[in-house]
């Protein structure tokens, strides 16, 4: 995080069906309960693409190459004193099984879904555009 600035990324992992991969969040975190596409912050000096592999390492048990991560839309979301930035990736090829790790819960939806679905704000924008590229 630099000047109040917090770089977060997150991948939608499409399967063949077209359906998306959320993950809902364990409680004693922030936002409990609500669902969220995998990913998480990134290190100071680390790019997006090695930080969004190493967190689905992380959290769901897979393998991503950075040159399968197609860059898909943003978010920007204030954060009280910080300020979120959150880019979406979208993944179509991974080695390994997803497995809910950190998270309470793994779902496969349809990207039509994701709007029934509880998300935090800055997940919301970017459900339309997702429905777009799928």
């Amino acid at each position: 995080m630099e000047n109040g600035l917090l770089l977060v990324v997150a991948a939608a992992l499409v399967d063949g069906d077209g359906r998306v991969l959320v993950q809902q969040r364990p409680p004693g975190k922030p936002m409990a309960g609500l669902w969220e596409f995998p990913g998480g912050k990134v290190d100071p000096g680390e790019l997006p693409e090695t930080a969004l592999c190493r967190e689905l390492e992380e959290e769901l048990g897979i393998s991503v190459e950075q040159a399968c991560l197609a860059p898909a839309t943003f978010a920007s979301e204030a954060l009280g004193e910080r300020h979120l930035l959150l880019l979406l990736y979208a993944l179509r090829k991974w080695s390994g099984v997803p497995q809910a790790r950190h998270a309470t819960a793994l779902r496969w939806v349809r990207p039509l879904e994701l709007h029934r679905l509880d998300m935090p704000p800055a997940d919301k924008p970017l459900i339309g555009l997702l429905e777009a590229l799928i």
